[in-house]
């Protein structure tokens, strides 16, 4: 009768499936997978590991990752700067640009309000987009179609409504439960084509 792993490769996969989206059994494939590799190979994955953790950073401006002061969406003059386009996380992000419907700048809030996980609007950069937006005309939300999306959507809006914000959210194309790291290009373009007001 077989028995779990024990020692240090259970401990590998007990660190691995800690990871976002990776359960037991994937964390065990990957580090039966770690354990077959050459040594050297393993060493340079764990140092480019620690390498990106030490360098990639918050863009101060709007939450996306950068390696740079700002990212390259905040740097590039040629962006419409009267339009925020507001996102969960830097994944999102780069969905959207993948669409290439969309010119603006971005803002990552760092989750979405979710009381049953203990996230409240003090625990996202809501106050931080609330700065920005006295400076623009438009506010799209884009954050996932979902209960706390809604919620989320919600709070942002009535917060933008004192400062005459306009605030737009996609459109229908994107799955009630989805995510949009995995929505495609079409799917994004056309909800961000036929966005509506909030």
């Amino acid at each position: 009768m077989a028995t779990d792993y024990r020692g240090k490769l259970a401990e590998l996969i007990d660190e691995l499936s800690r990871l976002p989206g990776i359960g037991r059994r994937s964390a065990q494939r990957l580090a039966l997978y770690l354990i077959r590799q050459p040594l050297e190979r393993v060493e340079e994955l764990a140092a480019k590991m620690v390498e990106s953790r030490r360098h990639v950073h918050p863009c101060p401006h709007c939450g996306n990752l950068s390696e740079d002061e700002c990212c390259d969406i905040c740097a590039d003059q040629s962006r419409d700067r009267s339009i925020i386009c507001v996102v969960e996380d830097a994944a999102a992000v780069i969905s959207i640009e993948r669409s290439g419907e969309y010119g603006g700048l971005y803002h990552v809030l760092g989750g979405i309000i979710s009381p049953l996980d203990g996230v409240g609007p003090e625990d996202l950069t809501v106050n931080e987009l609330v700065k920005r937006a006295k400076d623009v005309e438009e506010v799209i939300i884009a954050v996932n179609p979902s209960v706390e999306g809604d919620a989320t959507t919600l709070y942002i809006s009535k917060l933008m409504k004192p400062l005459g914000v306009k605030v737009t959210r996609l459109a229908s194309g994107l799955p009630v439960g989805g995510d949009l790291e995995y929505a495609d290009s079409v799917t994004l373009a056309r909800a961000l084509l036929g966005r509506t007001e909030v």
